[in-house]
């Protein structure tokens, strides 16, 4: 059974009505510390959750190299005690730049940032944007990933850029190494790597799929193929109680992807097949040392429409999980954890939504954090739309749970 120890929900003052309905919130804790983004807002708490100050992401650094949007990710490295914040700005001439920012205390003023071009990923790309960006550490290293687009939104590849936590602590010039592909793209980390850092892509085959290690004392790659069971992204449709397809953004991107007891985890949305009629939670765990899969043990409903996974490893490695149910109901946050005891995830609701989104849209991707104190909890971001169909309807919500 999950046990929800703290369900917060941040309004307007929290988010300064800057929310929108494809919200992407992410979260980090530090003790009583926390801090939310989402598009297009930042907020902070000292106090555990219980009063929350807007942070405008806009203005908390300087634009000299366009303008701030949209995609963040924040982070709070526990055995560095340092928080990352990562921001996305607009293209500029055809490029653009993301931003690195760290702090020892997470407070506003405090921050030292670094600037990363996409010529930084791939001397190439020149007239190249980076987005859908995902970030994780290793037991030495800050690991970035992202896409990377041409002027005509055409996709060139997907990099993954590693920096040191020995230069982000002495806010120093910050030593970069960089690989990128052309083959795979859409790269998801397993957080809670340690002196290695996974990431997987998919192959384009559905009985495959690109698993990657990149080891801390390494200079290169290494890439092996993984067979799983079959599984489509032929169609993402549910629809809620007003006939609204919530999931008309949906594809098929990894979005979740752990490291915990030996196995790595990874999860997606996948669409309907016979005896599951509905959009699921495609998961697959594999033997780090074998390369090979231990289970699927996939999410669905018979009732409704799984999506848009996230998970990480608690301290003792088991995999907590965060994701959006909707079909029967408005689109709902949830969190759970794999039970071992039974191989299926314990799951419970959080919140749901009072309306589905105006256009049919929802997403694109959630965070979930091991917990800095409690070995057995997991922090998770979620929102839901409440009260009408506006941008100013969505309220992020911070989760904290175990079993």
């Amino acid at each position: 059974m999950v046990h929800l120890a703290s369900n917060i929900r941040l309004d307007d003052t929290a988010t300064g009505t800057s929310t929108g309905i494809i919200c992407e919130p992410t979260v980090a804790m530090s003790g009583l510390r926390m801090m939310v983004t989402g598009n297009w807002f930042a907020s902070r708490s000292t106090d555990g959750g219980q009063s929350w100050t807007h942070v405008d992401p806009f203005t908390e650094f300087p634009s000299d190299h366009g303008r701030f949007c949209c995609d963040q990710i924040v982070h709070y490295s526990r055995e560095h005690r340092l928080w990352v914040w990562l921001l996305q700005y607009m293209p500029v001439a055809g490029s653009n730049i993301v931003r690195v920012a760290v702090s020892r205390t997470g407070g506003s003023g405090s921050w030292h940032y670094w600037d990363v071009r996409p010529v930084d990923a791939d001397p190439s790309w020149t007239e190249v944007w980076l987005d859908y960006p995902d970030l994780a550490e290793s037991a030495q290293h800050l690991y970035l990933s992202f896409n990377a687009f041409d002027s005509t939104n055409a996709w060139r590849g997907a990099s993954v850029l590693r920096f040191p936590f020995a230069d982000l602590l002495a806010r120093e010039n910050l030593a970069r190494r960089a690989w990128s592909t052309s083959s795979f793209g859409s790269l998801r980390f397993a957080q809670g790597s340690s002196d290695i850092m996974w990431f997987a892509a998919h192959t384009g085959s559905a009985t495959r799929l690109q698993v990657f290690s990149w080891a801390d004392d390494e200079a290169d790659v290494v890439s092996r193929q993984v067979g799983i069971g079959p599984w489509s992204s032929r169609s993402y449709t549910s629809t809620g109680p007003d006939g609204v397809n919530w999931l008309a953004r949906t594809d098929w991107r990894i979005t979740a992807g752990w490291r915990g007891q030996g196995l790595l985890g990874f999860a997606w949305t996948a669409s309907p097949r016979p005896g599951r009629p509905h959009n699921y939670v495609r998961v697959v765990r594999i033997d780090e040392q074998a390369m090979i899969v231990v289970d699927e043990p996939d999410l669905w409903s018979p009732s409704g429409a799984w999506a848009y996974p996230a998970a990480a490893p608690n301290a003792r490695g088991e995999a907590g999980l965060a994701a959006f149910f909707g079909g029967p109901t408005h689109p709902a946050h949830a969190v759970g954890h794999l039970d071992g005891r039974t191989g299926a995830w314990d799951m419970t609701v959080t919140s749901t939504s009072t309306h589905s989104p105006p256009q049919a849209a929802w997403g694109d991707y959630l965070s979930v954090r091991r917990h800095p104190a409690l070995r057995t909890r997991w922090v998770a971001s979620g929102y839901t739309l409440e009260g009408g169909q506006n941008r100013r309807n969505v309220e992020p919500r911070v989760v904290v749970f175990g079993p």
